[in-house]
């Protein structure tokens, strides 16, 4: 026989035998009994947010930063609600989170009682599982399952709903140290057959790309990785989510494809003869048109998730496998490249086309900003973005070395994403600086989490773009739609150093070039609340390169001159 409690004590003691130690939620009236069972618990560390969205993406954060399960906590209806966007961002981006949700009690569901919502059938389609837990006796198991699907595999979010009375009635508790789940049984090595065929075609390639996406991240694979294109002699191409897990730095990385990818990063898609793809999805954005899309190429594409492969693009050879072990699978066999004539191209490619400069007339340069970010941080500060110009702009200019150094939402593109991103992934990695690169509309939409930050203690440093717009949309609405700038203006906007300083967080103007790494360095001092620095910058300046939706490198945007 187990230890008498409570479902509720049952949950939390399941939570720390999964290693948790750490929990951002909000409690309400169908959690309330978690929530005691939480009180001054000295394992657990329960970060209070002020809204639920943010525990979420606090959650992603940390899940991204440390390469851990993620959690998060709500309470019934809006609580749970609140949490789908979250929930929908770690799905898309193949993150590892397990949400716990109260519900109201069993003998009331399907009554339409106070606060109450189908948060199994409302997740279902954003999540790998969902649980209705139905008696406290359910709740070990449900708990080992969520956190086994969630971290292997394809990872990503896992949602357990607990109604009321579950969390209430007693249960003999007993973590369970073995499970099976039918039919679950994530495949690692790739098929010995298909790597033979795909280093066949290794080995007759002349202009060989490396496409490597977050999947490698997820692997942990950073050093193989290496290993692969060294000996290979092949550039390497990663995409927005695997940003670091091959250096930037390193003399064959090209950085990130796609809309706003680099121009020789593109070229070098369009021209290759070979796309060795490990770990990624073909995001629309990074193809553009299909039909036009690496047409000389042969894919090889490898993911731990057979539903991706053929799913976008014609394959010679998909491998069902884990990108770390497929990696080292291809490191027993392939033999050393020199593609002399297909770097010396590159190179010739990046010369010719370097990153697109923002037009600058009455503010600062993000270019300088971020530039300055890799010089006061030695390019080692964890970084999270909000979605937008300024996330573009990060992606091309930060400078990682690492991974798990960049922090964005990619697939659904989340605005409000940034800062309570970086405030997990400081309670992840408490000894790493973390900067959070944000927009005047991102960070307006989860700013209360300032006092999260403040009462926690978390120094994140929030380098805040302003430039009174929204600022992606404005600038599609340029090119696009004739200047007819439509609900984009943001001129209205609040001081946001008084806000910062009425949370009880600290505030710095910079509106001069000069002023910009003095405020960094001061900001990155500080060592008990967050620090918003609001840099003024160029209200129209643009991100490029750009390859307008669904077009081609033919039709890329270089520079501002359109």
């Amino acid at each position: 026989m187990g230890q008498k409690m409570n479902g509720a004590e049952a949950l939390v003691e399941s939570l720390v035998k999964e290693n948790v130690t750490a929990v951002f939620g909000l409690p309400g009236g169908a959690n309330m009994p978690i929530y005691d069972a939480l009180y001054e618990h000295p394992v657990l560390a329960h970060y209070l947010v002020r809204h639920e969205q943010a525990a979420a993406m606090m959650a992603e954060g940390y899940a991204k930063a440390t390469g851990k399960v993620g959690v998060a906590m709500a309470t019934s209806g809006p609580g749970a609600t609140n949490l789908v966007t979250g929930i929908a961002d770690a799905y898309m981006d193949s993150v590892p989170i397990v949400c716990i949700t109260g519900q109201v009690p069993t003998y009331a569901l399907g009554t339409d009682a106070f606060q109450e919502a189908d948060v199994r059938g409302i997740t279902m389609p954003i999540v790998k599982h969902n649980y209705l837990v139905g008696t406290a006796a359910e709740i070990p198991m449900a708990i080992k399952e969520a956190f086994h699907i969630a971290r292997t595999g394809r990872p990503g979010p896992v949602v357990v709903d607990i109604p009321k009375d579950t969390q209430i009635d007693e249960v003999d508790f007993e973590y369970p140290t073995t499970m099976r789940l039918r039919g679950y049984d994530p495949a690692m090595r790739g098929e010995e057959d298909a790597i033979d065929r795909a280093a066949h075609f290794i080995e007759k390639s002349e202009r060989p790309i490396l496409y490597v996406g977050g999947g490698a991240v997820a692997s942990e694979c950073h050093e193989a990785l290496i290993e692969l294109a060294e000996r290979l002699g092949t550039p390497v191409i990663t995409s927005l989510m695997a940003k670091g897990v091959f250096p930037d730095s390193h003399p064959l990385a090209l950085g990130m494809p796609g809309m706003h990818g680099s121009a020789y990063a593109n070229f070098a898609m369009n021209e290759a003869d070979l796309l060795l793809a490990i770990g990624t999805r073909f995001d629309d954005r990074v193809t553009g048109k299909i039909s036009e899309f690496a047409k000389l190429a042969v894919i090889v594409h490898v993911d731990i998730d057979p539903a991706e492969l053929g799913k976008v693009l014609k394959t010679e050879v998909g491998i069902t496998g884990d990108a770390g072990t497929v990696i080292r699978q291809f490191l027993e066999i392939v033999k050393p490249k020199d593609p002399k004539a297909w770097r010396e191209q590159i190179a010739e490619w990046k010369n010719q086309y370097p990153l697109g400069r923002s037009k600058m007339d009455h503010g600062i340069s993000p270019e300088l900003i971020l530039k300055e970010i890799n010089n006061v941080t030695d390019c080692k500060a964890l970084i999270t973005t909000d979605v937008g110009q300024h996330q573009m702009w990060a992606a091309q200019y930060c400078v990682c070395n690492q991974p798990r150094h960049f922090v964005t939402s990619g697939g659904l593109g989340s605005m409000g994403f940034g800062y309570p991103a970086a405030l997990g992934a400081r309670v992840g990695c408490p000894d790493k600086a973390v900067v959070c690169v944000s927009g005047d509309g991102s960070f307006q939409m989860n700013i209360q989490e300032l006092i999260t930050g403040v009462t926690h203690k978390l120094p994140v440093v929030i380098a805040l773009f302003n430039n009174g717009y929204l600022g992606m949309v404005r600038q599609w609405q340029r090119l696009f739609f004739k200047r007819r700038y439509s609900g984009v203006n943001l001129g209205d906007n609040p001081e946001f150093v008084r806000i910062a300083e009425a949370y009880g967080a600290k505030g710095i103007v910079v509106e001069k070039d000069e002023e910009v790494r003095p405020a960094l360095e001061k900001a990155l001092g500080e060592r008990d609340v967050p620090t918003v620095v609001d840099f003024h910058i160029e209200p129209e300046a643009d991100v490029y390169p750009m390859i307008p939706s669904g077009q081609t490198v033919r039709e890329m945007i270089l520079d501002h001159a359109i």
